[in-house]
């Protein structure tokens, strides 16, 4: 489902955006600190668990709601959704 941009989003948009942000800052934070223990294994099994997760939270936002991103990160339907969705500041 996609959004027209003139209609407001419904709550569960903004939770799932926070809960995706949450989970951004979480990974970027165990990239920075795997640059320097590269040999850490649990801190690699969190990253990868919380990549995981990332990924399924940002395929049900998509289904929901159309593509969060360009670039090849997302897919997208026909026809062509990208310009549908809210833009960042419209959120």
């Amino acid at each position: 489902m996609t959004t027209d941009v003139t209609q407001s989003l419904p709550e569960e948009y903004y939770q799932l955006l926070l809960e995706l942000q949450e989970l951004d800052f979480v990974l970027v934070e165990l990239t920075l600190y795997l640059d320097t223990h590269p040999d850490d294994t649990a801190a690699i099994n969190q990253f990868n668990d919380f990549s995981y997760k990332r990924r399924v939270l940002k395929q049900k936002m998509e289904e929901k709601y159309g593509p969060l991103q360009q670039f090849g990160n997302s897919y997208s339907n026909a026809p062509w959704e990208w310009s549908k969705g809210p833009w960042p500041w419209q959120i």
